[in-house]
C-alpha cells in the first residue's frame, strides 16, 4: 500500500514537471512582458516628470521646448502607460501598443534627431526588445498545438 502511494505520488510529480515543462516559452514570455511593463512605466512616468517640471531646470521646462518635443513627450507620457497596463496583463493588445510605442520611438530617433537628439543607443535598445520579443513570442506559439 504504502509504496503504491510513492509511485503514485512520484508519477504525479514527473507529471507537474512535465506539463511545466511544455510551456515553459510561454512562461518565459510573460517574464519578458512583465520586465517591459515595468520598463514601460519607468519610461512613462518620467515622460510625465518632463511634463510636469519634476525633472529638469527652468532652461528645461516643457513650456520652453519646441512643439515637436512637446507633442512627442506627451504622446510617450500617455502610450507607454497605456502598453505598460497591457503588457503586464499579457493582453494581446499590451503587446501591440508596447510595439507602437518601440516603433515609435525608434523612428522619432532616426527620422526625426531634432527632437530627442537621434541616440542610435535608444535604437540599438529598441531594436533589441523588438527582437527578444519576437524570438520569445515565436517560441512560445511553438509549443501551442495547432
Amino acid at each position: 500500500m504504502a509504496r503504491d502511494n510513492a509511485a503514485m505520488s512520484i508519477a504525479a510529480m514527473s507529471s507537474d514537471r512535465q506539463e511545466s515543462d511544455e510551456n515553459v516559452w510561454t512562461r518565459r514570455l510573460v517574464l519578458f512582458l512583465r520586465v517591459m511593463a515595468m520598463l514601460s512605466i519607468a519610461k512613462g512616468l518620467y515622460h510625465w516628470a518632463q511634463v510636469t517640471g519634476f525633472i529638469g531646470g527652468e532652461d528645461d521646462a516643457f513650456e520652453n521646448q519646441a512643439m515637436a518635443w512637446q507633442a512627442a513627450t506627451v504622446y510617450f507620457a500617455v502610450i507607454e502607460l497605456v502598453a505598460a497596463v497591457g503588457l503586464w496583463l499579457a493582453t494581446p493588445w499590451g503587446a501591440v501598443v508596447w510595439l507602437t510605442t518601440v516603433v515609435s520611438m525608434a523612428v522619432i530617433e532616426l527620422m526625426f534627431p531634432g527632437i530627442y537628439g537621434g541616440n542610435l543607443l535608444v535604437v540599438a535598445g529598441e531594436a533589441i526588445m523588438l527582437a527578444a520579443y519576437l524570438v520569445l513570442a515565436w517560441m512560445s506559439a511553438r509549443e501551442r498545438p495547432p
